[in-house]
């Protein structure tokens, strides 16, 4: 008795079975190229974030070193006494820049003046700092900052701020009652070789 051949598959079963292992194949490619994407596009994000937070710090940074020159350089201004006068005049001008500087003569004479001639002794401090936000730019695009107007020349400074500040000084000349002045100064702060300068000084009435 002849042995039986065995039976050879059917077509039918040996192809579903094909199409069973390429499906399953498949559906692991698909979500091998998802999760690729997903894992970029968190990176991007991440990358766009720290970016934005960098950016967020470095002006916050700019802004402080800003208004802290700002402050101590109007600190000089109104603490300048018929005795110290002299080099107070001169640390004021080391600070400037622009037309201020050359023009400062000019533009210190009549705080100058006012100290010499009352013999006063003035004690001055400053009350508050802060940046001018511009909000007179209806020309700008959405999402861009307020701009500052520019005090020097594109070669000298890129960016100049506004600085408001608010300071009070009391005056005191022998016999007569002490004064007390009122500051509300407007300073535009150029940087300057990373230095944060004085290019502009009005008086806030």
């Amino acid at each position: 008795m002849r042995g039986s051949l065995p039976s050879m598959p059917d077509m039918d079963e040996v192809t579903q079975s094909e199409d069973r292992r390429g499906g399953v194949f498949s559906g692991f490619g698909i979500a091998s190229a998802v999760l690729g994407v997903v894992a970029v596009a968190a990176l991007v994000m991440i990358a766009v974030m720290w970016s934005g937070h960098r950016a967020s710090n470095d002006e916050r940074s700019y802004q402080a070193r800003s208004m802290q020159a700002a402050a101590e350089w109007t600190g000089v201004l109104i603490n300048m006494n018929a005795d110290n006068v002299e080099g107070s005049l001169q640390q004021l001008r080391d600070g400037t820049v622009g037309e201020l500087n050359s023009g400062f003569e000019a533009s210190i004479a009549p705080y100058r003046d006012v100290v010499k001639s009352l013999h006063s002794r003035t004690t001055g401090q400053v009350e508050s700092v802060s940046i001018e936000e511009v909000h007179r730019n209806l020309g700008s695009q959405p999402g861009e900052g307020p701009t500052a107007p520019v005090s020097l020349a594109p070669e000298l400074s890129t960016r100049t701020d506004t600085v408001l500040i608010v300071a009070t000084s009391v005056s005191e000349n022998a016999g007569n009652k002490p004064t007390t002045v009122r500051w509300n100064l407007r300073l535009g702060i150029s940087e300057v070789d990373g230095k944060p300068m004085i290019s502009r000084l009005e008086s806030v009435r």
